[in-house]
C-alpha cells in the first residue's frame, strides 16, 4: 500500500485558510513562478517548487476531503483536481442530488472508512488527506505516515487550522525535505510511530 500524506499550503501561523474559508495569498507561489507546473499551463511555480512537487503530484493516487471542501469547490464540477484518480469524501450525507454516479468521487461516512477506501483506490500510490479537520483526525487516528506543508511567508492570526481541531500531541520525525521555493518553503515530515 501507498503511504497517507497529509498536505496543504499553510501560513507560518498555522491556517489553511481564514475564517471565510478563503486562502488569501497561500497560493500566490503557484503562480508566481516561470516554470509550468499543470498541463495547462497555468500553475506556474520556481524551478525548486516544480523539482519537488511535480514529483510528487505524479504519484498520487487518491485525495481524500472533507465534504466541506467538496461543496465550496463544487465538488471540482466531477473531475478530481491535479489529475488525481478518485476523490473519496468524508461525509455523513449522500453525494449531492444530481450528482454523476459515474464521476470518480466516492463519499463515506468516517475518516477511518475514507482511508480505508482511499488505500484500496490507490494501490500502492499516495493517499493524499487535506490538512484541516479530515487531516487532523486522521493524524489522530494514527493513519497519516507523512505530513507535508508548503509554508508560505503571512500570518492569518486566524482562521482554519492546518491540523483542525486535533487535540493531544503528536510527534513527527525531522524534516527529510525542506526545499526554499519562491515565496514558499517546502517540508516533509514523517510521522513518528
Amino acid at each position: 500500500m501507498g503511504k497517507v500524506v497529509m498536505y496543504a499550503s499553510v501560513s507560518v501561523d498555522g491556517f489553511i485558510a481564514d475564517e471565510n474559508d478563503q486562502p488569501g495569498p497561500l497560493f500566490d507561489w503557484l503562480l508566481g513562478g516561470d516554470v509550468p507546473l499543470d498541463d495547462g499551463g497555468v500553475v506556474k511555480v520556481s524551478q525548486a517548487s516544480y523539482d519537488y512537487v511535480r514529483p510528487y503530484w505524479d504519484q498520487i493516487g487518491v485525495t481524500v476531503a472533507g465534504r466541506h471542501v467538496f461543496d465550496i469547490t463544487d465538488g471540482w464540477d466531477g473531475k478530481p483536481p491535479s489529475g488525481i484518480d478518485h476523490v473519496v469524501v468524508v461525509t455523513h450525507r449522500p453525494a449531492p442530488e444530481g450528482w454523476d454516479p459515474n464521476a470518480p468521487f466516492h463519499f463515506v461516512d468516517g475518516v477511518e472508512a475514507a482511508v480505508a477506501k482511499a488505500q484500496e483506490l490507490a494501490g500502492d500510490r499516495i493517499v493524499e488527506v487535506a490538512a484541516g479537520d479530515v487531516g487532523g483526525q486522521a493524524l489522530a487516528a494514527g493513519l497519516v505516515d507523512e505530513v507535508r506543508m508548503d509554508v508560505v511567508p503571512v500570518v492569518f492570526g486566524s482562521g482554519k487550522r492546518y491540523f483542525g481541531s486535533v487535540e493531544g500531541q503528536h510527534l513527527l520525525e525531522d524534516a527529510e525535505t525542506m526545499i526554499q521555493g519562491s515565496r514558499v518553503l517546502h517540508l516533509r515530515y514523517p510521522v513518528r510511530r
